[in-house]
């Protein structure tokens, strides 16, 4: 609900503008007294209110009561062309991808792979995301459309481009693969909002000389290599059987390892995995409403972070909501980990804050770009209004926002120095009219798609539960 004691953010235009927050989220935590300039897209300056208004005397002072101003969420790890199906995952075993998402993918022409990317950005811009990391469409549509779906929505994206060369291509194959993939990271070197990035899905998908060269093209050109790894026991034991090894170790051994590869997932890694994954600077996204929803295991998040392993968190285009991902992040610590060991803290809430926000920037290699509040970085931020019943009296307002946080608090979404969303629609585009599209074309392309669901509707398994019981 919107509140009526706000200034009204679509007048600010393109900037520059001074905003005065209540509260101003930091690196070094909540901050009160605090005022944040934006220009040409960016921080272009911070500090006590008092000092910044000296320094830019000529901008009104627009004060934000009872709001925090904090870093937009980054989703480490999504997947923006599988919107159509997101419910088509409930109740199914895991491995869906075989089923579900590979055959979905592949149904979509250009049209249809543009809907669902600027539905998805949508979702994402309404749960407080200000960037995704789409890890690469299964799709012969033209990832062009992905991308113009993402900038007319306004959301900063890293996108992805499958590298899958099989399990016996040849040299010929591998240089014709790597030479598209080049042309894909050339295509968007100076985007301003999407970020190429190379990835192949899994390990076993492509030839140890795939995936070391895919990884090494990525860290020569300083983009992301993205990839799935030990997410599901069936993956593992696929991978031992085929190869005698696990897929981190597929990676280990391909030298697909180091600063510039973002793994998803790693729900099943052992003590001396996540020691590799420390000593070559590899970063993961942390998928817990994944593993809620179709997975065997939690990944063993706090214990990285603690180790000092770069993180960040993921939804696995699960649900696009930033203070339920952080919610489930937590939760899932607790439940899997921490009760058993008696830890009551689980990253004292503000771990998962930074995971959301600092770690999926810069899991995502965009650390020098967003991610947090900052001189000189984009001006990709929240205006949250905690002057609401949930957070009164407010005591550790960094834990409140990852425990009682919901984004109907979400006054506002700034991408890039720009207003995108007031009170969770878009300003400058019809989210309503790409509704209407998405209803009348999304049936007709999950009905073309060869999707195999194992588990029934809600409404078959009710009554097969009620005759039954009869």
């Amino acid at each position: 609900m919107a509140r009526d004691d706000l200034p009204d953010l679509r007048a600010l235009g393109d900037g520059p503008f001074l905003l005065a927050p209540e509260y101003l989220l930091t690196p070094d935590g909540m901050r009160n007294g605090q005022a944040v300039v934006v220009a040409d897209g960016r921080f272009a300056d911070l500090g006590p209110v008092a000092e910044v208004l000296a320094r830019r005397a000529g901008l009104a002072r627009v004060d934000l009561p009872g709001c925090v101003l904090m870093p937009g969420f980054v989703d480490a790890h999504h997947h923006l062309a599988q919107a159509f199906g997101k419910a088509l995952a409930f109740g199914e075993p895991s491995e869906i991808f075989r089923r579900v998402w590979v055959p979905l993918e592949g149904a979509l022409d250009d049209t249809m792979i543009h809907r669902a990317s600027k539905l998805a950005a949508l979702e994402a811009l309404r749960g407080g995301f200000t960037t995704v990391v789409d890890a690469g469409a299964r799709s012969a549509a033209d990832l062009g459309r992905m991308a113009d779906a993402v900038r007319e929505a306004g959301l900063r994206c890293v996108l992805g481009y499958v590298c899958n060369d099989g399990p016996e291509s040849t040299p010929v194959q591998r240089d014709d693969i790597l030479a598209r993939a080049a042309t894909h990271l050339d295509r968007f070197a100076q985007d301003p909002l999407v970020h190429a990035s190379l990835a192949i899905s899994i390990p076993e998908a492509a030839t140890p000389e795939m995936l070391g060269a895919v990884a090494e093209l990525c860290r020569a050109r300083g983009v992301v290599f993205q990839t799935h790894i030990n997410e599901h026991l069936a993956s593992v034991e696929r991978s031992i059987v085929a190869r005698a090894r696990r897929p981190f170790e597929v990676l280990r051994d391909a030298g697909a390892l180091g600063p510039q590869t973002l793994v998803a997932h790693g729900a099943l890694m052992t003590p001396s995995e996540l020691l590799t994954l420390k000593e070559t600077g590899t970063g993961i996204a942390y998928n817990p409403v994944a593993s809620v929803w179709k997975g065997n295991a939690v990944a063993m998040a706090q214990l990285m972070t603690t180790m000092g392993v770069r993180l960040g968190l993921g939804t696995d285009g699960t649900r696009s909501d930033g203070f339920r991902l952080m919610d489930a992040a937590e939760t899932c610590q607790r439940l899997a980990f921490g009760m058993p060991a008696g830890d009551f803290s689980c990253g004292a809430g503000w771990t998962w804050l930074d995971a959301a926000s600092r770690g999926g920037a810069d899991v995502a290699g965009l650390g020098a770009i967003t991610g947090r509040i900052a001189v000189g970085l984009a001006a990709d931020f929240l205006v949250v209004d905690v002057d609401v019943p949930e957070f009164q009296p407010s005591w550790d307002l960094d834990w409140e926002l990852v425990r009682l946080g919901n984004r109907d608090q979400i006054e506002a979404v700034f991408v890039n120095g720009r207003l995108r969303l007031m009170h969770g629609w878009p300003v400058d585009w019809d989210a309503r009219a790409l509704m209407r599209e998405v209803a009348t074309s999304a049936k007709a392309a999950v009905a073309k798609a060869p999707i195999l669901k194992l588990h029934p509707s809600a409404a078959a398994s009710r009554a097969t539960a009620r005759a039954q019981g009869s």
